[in-house]
């Protein structure tokens, strides 16, 4: 026991430094994690790391969905919702038919639900690895935006397609209309049951008398809930944890208290951060093992396979993303659509961006190794291998290449919007000046009586930092932490009107409201005795 615990402490520390080699390198961390651990994985020193492959799904999957989910924002998604359908189930069951078949013809003894189980597994790119790569490029921010949201969506339908493929592999019998239904029913009991475990849990945060660590706890039970009770009831888990996410993300500031949402972050992006590098690092560590339980297939025989379902999964994103953008201009003539004229540019980018990697990793390792009869699961480790062969070349060789393609691309934004900078000019002037006429509208009286909240408005008007003086005799400082918090109310109410022009980017609102509660624990911090 003593023994795991230090090997998964040495993982930790491997993390740390990979980390930090690829922030100096400015590579994105998911190519370094991966690379790392394969060279790693050649010298030994780490016995093999295993995770019970029944537990994969469960342990990974919902608090990464959950996360990402929390941090989404619900505008962006909402604007581009038709594309990030279209991409996240229509393109995931056109890869996942390509793949089927090319497989099946490629590959001696694969069987057309074989080739399915191998497509929903590889179909979904990966967020995590997308994102990070284009932080360190200019991209127009609706293109972060659908691959936020695809990457939302497309495990849904991936995982369901592979579950559907998992059952035909093991009872030999597969009925197309019924499995139709049934991905359609996953699909519509996955969010109707997010949504309900998002309701409990709204109530539990509103109205029963939780603390700050309650609340992060609380926060971290959610998207298992969410997710075991979807699955459970042969709903789709993905679309509950993304669907409960949400809900309960749009009402964060009403539920949680300022303590628990700066706690919550922290601890949110800590454990993000974990997991990710866990699994990442764990593709790496696992390679070796894979190819030395290939079988009767050569080594030679797998890297061809991997290299040519890669090509496969590559070329038929690059034309999907691409026909889409040639069917939004031909339904624009009949629906009102986000861009009627999409261009190429965008949608090359997207195509590029489709490295895969977590999902894909989780799914592929939690295929049992022997069915319900006690056979062995068949070709296993090749899907295995293939698997990753398929993240390892996605991640490394278009991760690398995206930069380039997008400085060659030069796609300028075509929503115009404000530079950052300007866009932070704007939201500081709106809660300065309506900070202002809310002190002087509500509180006119206390104003004239209280030299601290008089303070309080002059640096306002001068554009100050408020200084929150508390040594001015005479002062009732009750009073004027009472307005103060009053005023700091305000102030998230007016971050959430600004939230509604497409114009301001979720990411800065959120900042700014990470900043009123900062503000809020200082004021309470200095005046917790009044």
């Amino acid at each position: 026991m003593l023994a795991h615990v230090i090997e998964y402490i040495i993982v930790v520390f491997i993390i740390l430094f990979l980390v930090m080699l690829a922030q100096k390198l400015r590579i994105a961390y998911p190519i370094v994690l991966v690379l790392g651990g394969l060279i790693i994985s050649m010298f030994h020193f780490l016995p093999s790391i295993r995770i019970n492959p029944e537990l994969i799904l469960l342990i990974f999957l919902p608090p990464l969905l959950y996360e990402a989910a929390w941090y989404t924002s619900w505008k962006e998604f909402w604007r581009w919702r038709r594309i990030i359908s279209l991409f996240a189930f229509v393109i995931v069951i056109v890869t996942s038919l390509v793949v089927a078949l090319v497989s099946h013809a490629l590959i001696p003894g694969f069987t057309l639900a074989l080739g399915f189980l191998l497509g929903g597994i590889v179909s979904p790119p990966d967020a995590v690895s997308a994102t990070t790569i284009l932080k360190y490029v200019k991209v127009p921010k609706r293109l972060s935006a659908i691959l936020e949201g695809e990457s939302l969506m497309n495990d849904a339908s991936s995982l369901i397609i592979f579950s559907f493929a998992k059952v035909a592999v093991m009872t030999g019998v597969f009925v197309f209309r019924e499995a139709a239904t049934s991905f359609v029913i996953a699909i519509a009991m996955g969010v109707a049951i997010g949504l309900l475990v998002g309701v409990i849990y709204y109530v539990i945060h509103r109205f029963l008398p939780t603390s700050t660590e309650m609340d992060v706890l609380l926060t971290l039970t959610a998207p298992y809930v969410m997710y075991i009770a979807a699955e459970s009831l042969h709903g789709s888990g993905v679309l509950a944890v993304v669907s409960g996410g949400f809900f309960l993300s749009a009402r964060s500031q009403r539920i949680l208290n300022y303590r628990s949402r700066l706690q919550g972050a922290n601890f949110w992006s800590t454990l993000g951060f974990l997991l990710n590098g866990l699994v990442f690092v764990l593709i790496g560590l696992e390679l070796p093992v894979i190819i030395r339980q290939l079988g009767t297939v050569s080594l030679a025989e797998a890297i061809k396979y991997g290299l040519i379902i890669t090509g496969v999964l590559i070329v038929t994103r690059l034309l999907c993303t691409l026909g889409s953008s040639i069917f939004t201009v031909f339904i624009s003539r009949y629906i009102t659509t986000a861009d009627s004229r999409p261009g190429w540019k965008g949608p090359l980018i997207i195509g590029w961006a489709g490295m895969r990697g977590v999902v894909s990793l989780a799914a592929a390792l939690s295929i049992p190794v022997y069915m319900d009869n006690g056979a062995l699961f068949p070709q296993r480790n090749l899907i295995l291998f293939i698997t990753f062969t398929v993240i390892l070349l996605t991640l490394v060789v278009q991760g690398l290449t995206l930069p380039l393609l997008i400085r060659w691309v030069n796609m300028e934004d075509p929503d115009k919007h404000l530079s950052p900078a300007e866009q932070e000019k704007n939201i500081r002037e709106a809660l300065l000046q309506r900070s202002i006429r809310y002190l002087d509208t509500h509180f006119p009286e206390e104003l004239k009586a209280n030299p601290a909240l008089q303070q309080l408005r002059e640096d306002l008007i001068h554009r100050k930092s408020v200084s929150m003086h508390n040594k001015t005799e005479g002062v009732d400082h009750k009073m004027y932490k009472k307005v103060y918090l009053k005023m700091l109310e305000h102030q998230r109410y007016v971050l959430h009107e600004l939230n509604k022009d497409p114009r301001t980017e979720h990411e800065i609102i959120r900042k700014y409201h990470e900043l009123v509660d900062i503000e809020e624990e200082i004021l309470r911090m200095k005046y917790e005795h009044v």
